[in-house]
């Protein structure tokens, strides 16, 4: 527990890195504080916070800088929001004009990059979990034993996969078959009806039940790819930071993360599963466990269901309470803008 002075001066000296990026010294400590504290008092303080673990002295500079268990009191307890600009002109309202209803994956490539132009560090975004259905197919002759597969969700995204078939069909037998699926199959799920094909293939055509069984595979396929896309925007802002120096070796793990992304997508599952903004400050999610980096993250909902997540990702030293504006107001505005599509 800390007193009310020693959080006064831990609120002030979190605040002055934040924005100047520079340790802080007693002696700016004691002017921004607005305390009448003697330098010798204030640097006791300093001593009791850094036995703490609150904040540290780097290297051979006489001033403190917070450590991420530091920071992370600060969010908890001491953040004052400032309210974002959302005016007409203002960089939050230009971005929200950029998200119209359209194809998905537009909102959620849009987003990603709005999320990196208004925080200056990296975007992140899963695109939405859908529920496999469709409700229409199309197949088209390619030749050569090739046949396009058209998919069509009920929310308008379109999925398009070539399959090689043993058989080179006409068009007129691939217009039977699409027209079989949507008139007996529209609706359900793609595991819905494989099961029913099980049951039914002796009963169709031979030709016709190989056709509507390779659709259901494309589009289990496609889903299943779709489930694990994570858009990742702004990477390179990152290369300029004075918080990362000139150590490659951390620049080069953070950007095998946004390469992999398998890490990335068990960070935001896990912030799916929550209610608001989630912070991992350093490496307290254990699943990026980077020191170095912040990610400030929040579910987005499509007709009252969570169905993605989406986040900022940067360094410790970010300006938390607009990060956490940022987050929420654009969670808000891709779950309204794929409810209205």
């Amino acid at each position: 527990m800390l007193d009310d002075r020693s959080r006064s001066l831990l609120k002030t000296l979190v605040e002055r890195y934040i924005a100047d990026g520079q340790p802080v010294g007693s002696r700016t400590l004691s002017k921004a504080s607005g305390l009448e504290l003697s330098p010798a008092t204030i640097r006791n303080v300093m001593a009791d916070l850094e036995e703490l673990g609150l904040i540290v002295s780097p290297h051979t500079s006489a001033g403190r800088i917070p450590t991420a268990r530091g920071y992370r009191l600060f969010v908890d307890t001491m953040l004052t929001a400032r309210p974002l600009d959302l005016g007409r002109g203002s960089d939050m309202s230009a971005a929200r004009e950029q998200l119209q209803p359209d194809q998905p994956q537009r909102v959620i490539a849009q987003a990603a990059q709005m999320l990196s132009s208004l925080s200056s560090f990296v975007g992140v975004i899963t695109a939405p979990k859908k529920a496999s259905v469709f409700r229409h197919v199309e197949f088209l002759r390619l030749g050569d034993k090739r046949v396009l597969v058209i998919l069509v969700a009920p929310d308008g995204d379109v999925q398009n996969r070539v399959i090689f078939t043993a058989h080179d069909y006409t068009q007129s037998e691939l217009v039977e078959a699409s027209n079989m699926l949507n008139a007996n199959y529209a609706n359900l799920t793609l595991e819905e009806v494989r099961e029913r094909l099980k049951n039914e293939v002796e009963a169709l055509r031979g030709d016709i039940a190989v056709l509507m069984q390779a659709a259901v595979q494309a589009g289990t396929e496609a889903l299943e790819e779709n489930q694990d896309q994570v858009i990742v925007s702004g990477e390179r802002n990152l290369l300029g930071l004075q918080d990362f120096g000139n150590d490659m070796g951390s620049l080069r793990k953070l950007f095998d993360l946004f390469e992999q992304k398998t890490q990335l997508m068990r960070l935001l599952d896990t912030s799916s599963r929550a209610e608001g903004v989630r912070i991992f400050i350093g490496g307290e999610s254990l699943i990026v466990p980077y020191e170095e980096l912040s990610v400030v993250s929040a579910p987005y909902e499509v007709d009252g269901k969570v169905v993605g997540t989406l986040g900022v990702i940067g360094p410790t030293r970010m300006a938390y309470d607009r990060m956490i504006q940022i987050v929420d107001i654009t969670s808000k505005l891709v779950g309204n803008a794929l409810s209205q599509r």
